[in-house]
């Protein structure tokens, strides 16, 4: 019995000690029950240098873009707490979009500090006691500041664009800074965050401190985007949930950590969100900025429709006959690898009679197998206009839908497809006015074609059959 006994004692001393030098041994010492990959591994790796680099006064700064709920917040906290037992001198700040979220990582680091293994690990590093009495210690701990008894160091969690005067630190760690996509479109909080970081959170550095940023990239004009566009020497890791071509541990479409996101669940989230917020959140490709909201040199001219294709096409009407708006009918082919395909765009200026000729027109060309769509505006006069254009197509394939949002959410899915090479256009006349307006939009003078081009991709995309198709297009796939 002594002899296992002093075998078990010698195995987790050897465990304690790899936990003081290693991160990777640390995580796995402190979380025995947790799901373990090679991302976890990479991840452990990154942080290790990182805390070696900060070690040497190379002033690190590392930006990690991961999906939600693959652990990427947790990491973070628990290589906080094993920075604390490495060196309990050292400040941190950790900043976050909402106080939920600081608070969060401030509860899991008074659990891990008050833990056994924690105390056998790091017996230096302490924070008081729970249940001390009030003044009978000098250390604060309360759920926004946590100092470490007889050391310097301390943690402090607070929001973004909160309060940090009069406080330093040597990690300054930010875990999301920007809270979803409507904050993120909105140039007035993209500022006013970028200004908070710069002017507050930046100059509390001390002289040899390190920035750890973890995100999710909802706009290329976020405060992280404009910290890599002013410094390319920075660090950046982007882990999309599948991945986008071969590497190094997994195949193209393959899940980044199986182990806690299988493939079929990543597939079905794929399935039911709209293209920019799945590129975004679970594959790290922000949507563009405004004044850049399309890249229409990623559109690749061709001479011919592809086969099997399915086709919409979606009207904009002007509201004036004064020269400045355009009505636009424009046609948008689904192939049945989805990818899009422009066929067609009609433009004309005219009063009512010749718009309605030229979609009669447009309609009876196109034919029954072609969708057309025809935008409903709000109100009696809207509905009147639409039930009258629609009888106006009686005989073939026609809906009119209510129009709704901004232009530029709206526009969103279509971008994200334009922006990733997804959109093919059939070589025409109209092909330059269509890529000027689509390289202005949102700045531009005109947006009728982005209009009915936005409509277009909804009409194709938005079916509850057209999604169960991509389902199970992307299961055989995935099986293959």
């Amino acid at each position: 019995m002594g002899s296992n006994f002093e075998k078990l004692a010698l195995v987790k001393e050897w465990r304690l000690r790899q936990a003081r030098k290693s991160f990777a041994s640390y995580r796995q010492l402190i979380n025995p029950k947790l799901k373990w990959g090679w991302w976890n591994e990479e991840i452990a790796a990154e942080l290790q240098t990182f805390y070696e680099d900060l070690v040497a006064g190379k002033k690190p700064v590392l930006i990690i873009q991961a999906p939600p709920q693959h652990g990427k917040s947790v990491q973070i906290v628990d290589f906080i707490s094993w920075l604390a037992g490495k060196n309990p001198d050292l400040k941190t700040i950790y900043g976050s979009f909402s106080d939920r979220l600081g608070l969060r990582a401030n509860l899991r680091l008074q659990r891990t500090y008050d833990s056994e293994i924690y105390r056998e690990a790091f017996p230096d590093t302490n924070i008081s006691r729970v249940g001390e009495k009030a003044g009978s210690s000098r250390y604060t701990r309360n759920q926004s500041f946590l100092e470490y008894v007889d050391k310097e160091g301390s943690f402090r969690n607070t929001t973004v664009m909160g309060p940090i005067t009069g406080e330093s630190l040597d990690l300054g760690v930010i875990d999301d800074p920007i809270k979803g996509r409507r904050d993120a479109n909105s140039q007035t909080v993209r500022d006013s965050t970028w200004n908070w970081l710069t002017d507050d959170f930046l100059t509390r550095f001390s002289e040899d401190a390190g920035l750890l940023i973890i995100l999710t990239r909802w706009h290329v004009d976020d405060p992280v985007g404009r910290l890599i566009a002013k410094d390319k020497t920075i660090r950046v890791l982007s882990y999309p949930a599948l991945a986008e071509e071969d590497e190094p541990h997994r195949k193209k479409g393959e899940p980044l950590f199986p182990e806690h996101k299988s493939l079929e669940f990543l597939l079905k989230r794929k399935a039911i969100m709209p293209e920019p917020n799945w590129l975004a959140l679970y594959q790290q490709r922000p949507i563009v900025a405004e004044g850049n909201h399309f890249k229409p040199d990623k559109i690749e001219i061709v001479d011919a429709i592809p086969a099997g294709c399915k086709f919409a096409r979606a009207w904009d009407f002007a509201a004036t006959t004064d020269g400045g708006d355009w009505t636009v009918g424009f046609k948008l082919g689904r192939m049945p690898d989805d990818r899009f395909i422009i066929v067609d765009v009609v433009r004309l200026q005219g009063g009512p009679e010749d718009v309605e000729m030229t979609l009669k027109n447009t309609t009876v060309r196109d034919g029954s197998a072609c969708k057309a769509r025809i935008p409903q505006d709000p109100g009696q006069a809207g509905k009147a206009q639409a039930k009258r254009l629609i009888k106006l197509l009686a005989g073939y394939s026609a809906t009119a839908k209510l129009v709704s949002g901004d232009k530029v959410t709206r526009s969103s899915g279509f971008a994200a497809q334009v922006n990733i090479g997804n959109v093919m256009m059939l070589r025409a006349d109209w092909n330059t006015a269509l890529t000027d307006e689509l390289r202005s939009f949102p700045n531009g003078k005109n947006d009728d074609q982005v209009d009915a081009a936005s409509d277009a991709f909804d009409e194709l995309t938005s079916t509850s059959n057209g999604l169960l198709d991509f389902i199970e297009q992307q299961m055989a796939e995935s099986a293959d």
